[in-house]
């Protein structure tokens, strides 16, 4: 019996796989602790081996070509991921979400990648039946993505604003919204809400919505997060369907690839001031796979063109991104030295802050809390902070 064009054990087996990875990762980091790079960089080793792992048994069960396309469409995949992965920073930043809490989200926002992800990868299969000319549109998908990050090579420095995202706005549009991060947590109880509001003498944006819960910062966070690896997924899924039109073989090498994603993240963000040739990299096996999508689907279609083998593809895709990370190391970009050493200024006097803080517990839900985060914690909503002498003069200037 077969199923997506192979055995239905072997889909068994990946379900099982992706299974027990979450489950363990979601034990493993249960803490709320900073992951570390020495962490991180084990963890990403553990799952590149589980990835290696499957390929094996699709080579040993399926064969060298089948094994040949999964290894280039993870590696393909896992690169691609790495300018996704910055733009999440980017988030992270932009919501001052601390890094014990980023793991948390990444996690919860890799769920929803493998759901979009098999919709995708469903929908891009289907749509190859139609012939050559749907391959010649994927191909300009992923060189217009290629060229807009080409483009916009040279607006790193700019915070974006994400207070005008679809999902955040989305989010504000169903749910109420406590102004500060509360914990790890993504919603808070109503009535919980307001007792702390009470207590804070602050207002809560969007009270009118009748929800039983209130959305927090970081449930805005990951809400953003999974509209932005969506957009991601239109430029990522037509790149790998270039490598293969097996739904199992694109969906199971995303799937390993996104199993790795969160260690990768953190790993990339010690690593980020290094790598700083790896985006060009990117953008290369975009214009390459581009270039493979079109001139595939001219063979096919006109008799011109190259139709370039999996083996091939994959030495391509391993040679670009070794010379993105070698050039990043051999030509290091030294114009931003003096930033990082003041960034690491900053971070070393927060952190030297928070050490010194002393852990107290609070009386709702048990979540500990130092005198030190309740002072500098974020305020996503400043202009819904009440001062409640401010208000009482206010209304005394009213009545005279």
């Amino acid at each position: 019996m077969e199923h997506l064009g192979f055995p239905i054990e072997t889909v068994i087996l990946l379900g099982v796989i992706v299974v027990v990875s979450l489950l363990v990762d979601l034990y493993a980091h249960r803490a709320d602790r900073e992951i570390s790079f020495k962490s991180a960089a084990l963890w990403s080793c553990f799952w590149i081996a589980i990835s290696i792992a499957f390929g094996g048994y699709i080579y040993y069960h399926h064969g060298a070509e089948m094994a040949s396309l999964y290894y280039t469409g993870y590696v393909l995949e896992k690169v691609l991921s790495v300018d996704n992965l910055f733009v999440m920073m980017a988030i992270f930043s932009w919501f001052s979400v601390p890094n014990r809490f980023r793991h948390r989200v990444l996690y919860w926002g890799v769920i929803g990648a493998f759901v979009f992800r098999g919709i995708f990868v469903a929908i891009g299969t289907g749509l190859l039946m139609f012939g050559p000319y749907v391959e010649m549109i994927f191909a300009l998908i992923v060189a217009y993505t290629a060229v807009m990050m080409l483009r916009g090579g040279d607006d790193d420095e700019e915070m974006e604003d994400y207070s005008g995202h679809v999902a955040y706005r989305f989010v504000k549009r169903v749910f109420p919204v406590w102004p500060r991060l509360h914990g790890h947590d993504f919603f808070i109880s109503r009535t919980h809400a307001k007792e702390e509001a009470k207590k804070l003498n602050i207002s809560i944006e969007g009270m009118a919505h009748k929800t039983v819960v209130v959305a927090t910062p970081l449930f805005l966070c990951l809400a953003v997060i999974e509209v932005s690896d969506v957009m991601f997924a239109f430029d990522s899924v037509p790149a790998v369907i270039a490598v293969s039109r097996e739904p199992l073989i694109i969906y199971s090498a995303m799937i390993f690839a996104i199993l790795g994603l969160r260690s990768l993240y953190f790993v990339l963000e010690s690593l980020r001031k290094y790598l700083v040739h790896l985006e060009k990299a990117v953008i290369v096996l975009l214009f390459f796979i581009a270039a493979k999508l079109f001139l595939g689907a001219t063979y096919h279609q006109f008799g011109f063109g190259i139709d370039i083998d999996p083996i091939t593809s994959l030495i391509i895709v391993l040679v670009v991104l070794s010379c993105g990370v070698i050039a990043s190391f051999v030509f290091p970009d030294k114009g931003d030295d003096k930033d990082e050493e003041q960034a690491t200024s900053d971070s070393k006097e927060v952190a030297d802050a928070a050490a010194t803080a002393t852990y107290t517990q609070t009386k709702t839900d048990g979540v500990a809390v130092s005198e030190a985060e309740v002072k500098a914690e974020p305020v996503m909503f400043e202009a819904e902070v009440v001062d409640s002498s401010q208000a009482q003069a206010a209304n005394k200037a009213d009545k005279s």
